[in-house]
């Protein structure tokens, strides 16, 4: 249940929620032209303390957003280019032998660039499914064991991976143990006539563009609170479940495209990043509760990623996004009477 102490109370904070998000993304659009699908869910995944996976092709701006969304949140930040050669602990640390000034040396552990806030994992299907491995502990547990030792990540802690499509040439496929750990999946699409204009206008005259902080570490952590206080109706979190185990072949619930065409549905996780992305929706459209609305409106960017498609489905070129849409079509909500 929610705890706010009263209906005064419960508007300051929804309040303060909305303008927060709204004050970050009119900063984050000063450096980015259009795509706001895609801003509002990397926002939403840093909301809700979630990883966000970003796909897209070369030349679309998917590093720049992480990297504007770094300046404006005034998180700590680092950036981790993954190239085929790189070796897990790039990533994680690794012991060096250090000269302690006295002639003396001693080994010592140096953290790698993931102990950070925020961290801009750079085509990460380039690197080699062992190198991509180092991140599986890290982005659920949020802590990476070196050793004997076990390092704590700072909160908030948050990896912004940015990857090619698969069929590009030196890339690598992620498994699925690392793909359901990132809440949402976004795809990146090419600018529309008008955008293009404004990229003309923004990157090629003599106008400086300057990042301002708008919010703090302490801030985000009271922002992600306040999502998690958000209660859900009885009948908005059975749709959710249902949703999920829609994907599932062989549940009750799973449609005739599912059972064809689907190896692998949701797992648990699904369920818990439908419910905390459909908070936010519910926090930025003014309400207290969430709606079967608000679940529906981001059930792509959080499935898309977690439903593995069968070799029929690859071959008759069906995707995961034409299956959910067929669930959602086909799945009936629940009576909110009842």
């Amino acid at each position: 249940m929610m705890t706010l102490h009263s209906i005064d109370a419960a508007t300051q904070r929804v309040r303060q929620f909305s303008e927060t998000f709204e004050t970050i993304r009119n900063e984050i659009n000063k450096m980015i032209v259009g795509q706001q699908d895609v801003v509002d869910g990397v926002l939403t995944a840093l909301m809700v303390g979630g990883h966000v996976l970003i796909e897209g092709v070369p030349g679309l701006g998917k590093t720049m957003l992480v990297s504007t969304l770094s300046q404006v949140v005034n998180l700590q930040f680092n950036r981790i280019q993954f190239t085929p050669d790189m070796m897990p602990a790039d990533i994680v640390g690794s012991s060096v032998l250090m000269d302690d000034g006295s002639g003396k040396h001693t080994l010592t552990f140096q953290e790698g660039p993931i102990v950070s806030n925020l961290v801009l994992a750079d085509e990460i299907n380039r690197a080699t499914p062992k190198t991509q491995s180092a991140l599986l502990e890290v982005m659920q547990e949020k802590q990476l064991t070196a050793g004997h030792r076990t390092i704590k990540m700072p909160d908030p802690f948050c990896v912004m991976a940015t990857q090619n499509p698969v069929d590009q040439e030196g890339t690598y496929p992620l498994p699925e143990a690392q793909l359901d750990r990132f809440l949402f999946k976004l795809i990146v699409g090419y600018p529309s006539e008008s955008d293009y204009h404004t990229i003309i206008d923004r990157t090629t005259s003599n106008a400086k563009i300057e990042i301002q902080p708008k919010t703090s570490a302490e801030t985000l952590r009271d922002l992600r609170q306040t999502v998690r206080d958000i209660p859900v109706p009885s009948a908005a979190k059975t749709y959710a479940i249902r949703l999920v185990m829609a994907s599932q072949p062989g549940s009750e619930y799973a449609t005739d495209m599912v059972n064809e065409f689907v190896s692998l549905g949701a797992s648990p996780r699904g369920i818990q990043s439908l419910m905390l992305a459909a908070k936010v929706k519910a926090l930025l459209a003014n309400r207290f509760a969430v709606s079967c609305d608000d679940v529906e409106s981001v059930v792509l960017p959080v499935l898309r990623h977690r439903i593995a498609c069968n070799f029929k489905a690859q071959a008759s070129g069906i995707s995961a996004d034409a299956i959910i849409k067929d669930i959602l079509v086909r799945l009936p909500r629940p009576d909110t009477r009842a």
